[in-house]
């Protein structure tokens, strides 16, 4: 996950109108974690999140995130270059069933995230952000 160091920047379309959000990567607690701060926009309105990524007690990557709705989630590392040979992802079990999120390069610098949700015909993308260096 090294190359996500630093801050990035994206704006996308959402449900909510347009989005501009910014995700900073850093390493802490010895190097031996990454900690996201990301903050979305939506207007005048602002959601935020923390989020940690590492190994679990269990020695697998996964990640802790909060955010400031109340919401919380955790997952797992998961197998997903079904999306981009790249690609590196995390399934996380959500009140409304497993979800994927997913982080690859993008061709000319940057990176691609999505985040997708499985359904019975396979997986439902419904977030997709293409950031670049902020």
């Amino acid at each position: 996950m090294d190359p996500l160091l630093g801050s990035w920047a994206a704006v996308a379309d959402s449900p909510q109108g347009r989005v501009r959000c910014k995700r900073t990567f850093t390493r802490i607690l010895g190097g031996s974690r990454l900690q996201l701060l990301a903050q979305w926009k939506f207007g005048e309105t602002t959601y935020e999140e923390l989020a940690v990524y590492g190994p679990g007690m269990d020695g697998v990557l996964g990640f802790w995130s909060f955010t400031s709705d109340g919401k919380q989630s955790q997952g797992t590392l998961a197998d997903v270059r079904d999306l981009h040979p790249e690609a590196v992802g995390f399934h996380a079990e959500m009140p409304a069933g497993l979800a994927r999120m997913a982080y690859w390069p993008e061709a000319g610098g940057g990176f691609v995230w999505v985040v997708e949700a499985k359904t019975k015909k396979g997986w439902k993308r419904f977030t997709e952000h293409h950031y670049k260096k902020a």
